[in-house]
């Protein structure tokens, strides 16, 4: 009986740090720090002796919990495992992520809204894009003298038939004849 009672009188290194055993390490090391700045014997009003025991349990608890393979080892020792734990979320009837509603919207449909200046500055660089593409390809279209009345299959050349000759078939059989 009186060993259980030393136990309980003696807190946990988490409840020394007002954490729950869950605590990121975060939370840990701000805890321990601002815990350590009130209860440091050269800043505290305390008694030397009472802020000296109080530092000391906090560093002791500090050093435990900041590593994490004597974190694990500590937390089997007060039987609290964070693996293979799985609670419920807190309200089931709930769900999980809450849509928007459009009614309490002043606009009626998602897409009736003004633009931000944001859309605005992107719609208005498409515009000088593209309004730019169109000089840069009537630029090219001109200095290769093609013209807008001219379509541009009407613009390849066309081969002259003037400079092929026909042979006949009469200078073949001659050929074939000399041999």
């Amino acid at each position: 009986m009186q060993q259980r009672s030393e136990t309980q009188a003696k807190p946990n290194h988490y409840t020394l740090l007002g954490l729950h055993p869950s605590a990121s390490v975060i939370d840990i090391r701000r805890a321990y720090r601002e815990l350590s700045k009130r209860y440091h014997p050269d800043t505290t009003e305390l008694p030397n002796a009472v802020a000296t025991a109080k530092f000391r349990e906090i560093n002791e608890a500090y050093a435990t919990l900041s590593k994490p393979e004597e974190r694990f080892n500590y937390d089997l020792k007060i039987g609290y495992s964070r693996f293979g734990v799985i609670q419920p979320p807190p309200n089931l009837n709930k769900p999980a992520c809450r849509s928007y509603d459009w009614g309490k919207s002043a606009y009626l449909d998602a897409t009736d809204r003004p633009l931000s200046g944001g859309e605005l500055f992107a719609l208005f660089i498409m515009g000088i894009t593209l309004l730019g593409c169109l000089l840069l390809a009537i630029a090219v279209g001109i200095m290769r003298g093609d013209t807008v009345e001219q379509p541009f299959f009407q613009s390849i050349p066309q081969q002259s038939t003037q400079n092929i000759t026909l042979v006949s078939t009469s200078n073949f059989t001659n050929f074939d004849q000399n041999l």
